[in-house]
């Protein structure tokens, strides 16, 4: 990765509210793009605005805001080398927690697809009997799939593509890699692959993903070998974010003394010059913007929006069309079923809401930094409609009493041995960003060329770079069907597009 001489650190008085870049949002990529630059030399400033932090208090207990899954980090390259420049690399690694296995219940089956293939085939024989070698070869496959599209993805590619050039490298690096339109080993028949095609949305952002790479590569990583990391996706912007402090970088965000929130975004002529930040009169400068926030939320902090007219088309071609509910449930650890395992995709028969992704987790006191050994949280979640939200907290209450009916039948008799049932999207009140949906699935608008070629690979969403000059996402609406390793891919080609305005500026520039 290109890397820029050493800077000096930000001195004191004025100019410490002028930077290199300054990064607004609190999404993954944000933080990637943040410690990178700094990493590379450059003076940043980030301003959190949206981020949800480890989770939500509610009547003592620190709770999740989802199920979160991460794969082994030796499998995403681009990732594993910008943790290594940024010295994170092994404390990464040893914070990753494995699942033994992803537990698969249907109503007439329930069986481990454990890590070892050996142990994977006598469980599907025990289930299926003569139909098991069909889905037991498709869950083999599905497993390694992700590793012939690896060659693909260890350099940075332009994705998605915007212009002449970058298209053309783009269709060039394509047709290098044919394993990337290759159709996905769990699109087999079968009742387990039809399971387990459901829990693609759990790992990306796409509603209905047009292409391949979505399961051949998100999911199958996740098959492959299914990890927690302490915190969720919010414990890897963390370690991030230290990260950024340690390089003289300026964090304002969560475990700060207060709040930051972006007020306003002043653009001129086609600039993004400086921004505000909600009760403060300070206004920060930079040359160059990252905005890690979606769509909606930018557009807030937008000055009027007619004079924005190009900026906002481009964000209005994102659209949420679901988003996750998830359901908390803290009980007694001798009240889960025996050999119910610790990830759970539960089908739902003749329930809309699709099959549940179930996450046992240890249980934390708000007042503790240790977990409570003889409680645990059984995190649940199902995607819903958007339009839920519109139609009332009554609603939500309704969907959440369907969530908890599905864990009576997976946990019977458990009831009276829960201590709390919490939802993040109802209970998490007075904190910033409670209403935030942790995990929203989108749908974009074709603009003309923009999304090819990358469109036919169906994980590409809006374009990086915006009509304001000086102004790049690094948001989840980037690369959303690549779901983590996406995130992670926006933040660098962010800090590349950074970097490539700078040495524009100073063709001295290392």
């Amino acid at each position: 990765m290109p890397t820029s001489p050493a800077r000096a650190q930000i001195p004191g008085g004025p100019s410490r509210h002028a930077f290199d870049t300054i990064v607004m949002g609190g999404q993954l990529g944000g933080a990637v793009a943040a410690a990178v630059l700094a990493k590379r030399g450059y003076r940043v400033l980030h301003v959190e605005h949206d981020g949800m932090g480890h989770g939500y208090a509610h009547e003592g207990w620190l709770l999740p805001y989802a199920p979160f899954l991460a794969p082994q980090l030796k499998g995403l390259p681009l990732v594993e080398a910008a943790l290594e420049e940024l010295g994170l690399n092994t404390a990464a690694q040893r914070s990753l927690k494995p699942h033994a296995c992803l537990q698969v219940v249907m109503p007439d089956h329930r069986l481990d697809l454990a890590v070892g293939e050996a142990r994977q085939k006598a469980e599907l024989t025990r289930e299926f009997g003569s139909e098991a070698p069909a889905q037991e070869s498709a869950l083999r496959e599905a497993g390694h799939q992700h590793e012939t599209t690896n060659e693909f993805f260890k350099h940075l590619q332009p994705l998605p593509a915007t212009r002449f050039l970058e298209r053309w490298r783009l269709r060039g690096a394509i047709r290098a890699c044919p394993a990337l339109g290759a159709l996905p080993a769990v699109a087999a028949p079968g009742p387990v692959t039809s399971l387990v095609r459901q829990m693609a949305p759990f790992i990306q952002y796409l509603d209905a993903p047009p292409g391949p790479l979505p399961l051949s590569r998100a999911l199958a990583q996740i098959l492959n070998a299914p990890h927690q990391f302490p915190g969720g996706r919010e414990g890897f912007r963390e370690l991030l974010y230290r990260k950024l402090q340690d390089l003289g970088g300026v964090y304002l965000g969560a475990g700060s003394s207060e709040e930051f929130v972006v007020e306003e975004l002043t653009i001129e002529s086609n600039r993004a010059t400086r921004l505000r930040v909600v009760g403060s009169g300070n206004e920060y400068t930079a040359s160059t913007f990252i905005a890690a926030m979606d769509s909606p939320a930018l557009r807030r902090v937008l000055p009027t929006r007619k004079r924005q007219k190009k900026l906002n088309e481009m964000l209005d071609l994102a659209s949420t069309r679901r988003f996750l509910l998830a359901v908390n449930v803290v009980m007694r650890a001798d009240a889960l079923p025996r050999g119910m395992g610790d990830l759970v995709l539960l089908e739902t028969p003749g329930d809309e809401l699709g099959p549940l992704l179930l996450q046992v987790q240890g249980a934390r006191r708000t007042d503790s930094k240790v977990d409570d050994e003889a409680m645990r949280v059984v995190c649940a979640a199902a995607f819903v409609p958007i339009t839920a939200r519109e139609r009332g907290e009554g609603h939500l209450h309704e969907l959440v009493e369907r969530v908890s009916a599905h864990l009576d039948r997976l946990m019977p008799f458990s009831r009276n041995s829960r201590v709390l049932v919490s939802t993040p999207y109802l209970d998490a009140g007075g904190v910033r960003g409670s209403r935030l949906m942790p995990h929203p699935l989108y749908a974009f608008e074709s603009a003309s060329a923009l999304f090819d070629p990358a469109k036919s690979l169906g994980v590409a969403g809006l374009p990086q770079r915006s009509p304001v000059k000086n102004l790049v996402l690094a948001n989840r609406e980037i690369l959303p069907g690549l779901g983590l390793e996406g995130e992670f891919l926006a933040g660098l080609r962010a800090a590349a597009l950074v970097q490539e305005q700078f040495k524009k500026k100073d063709p001295l520039r290392a």
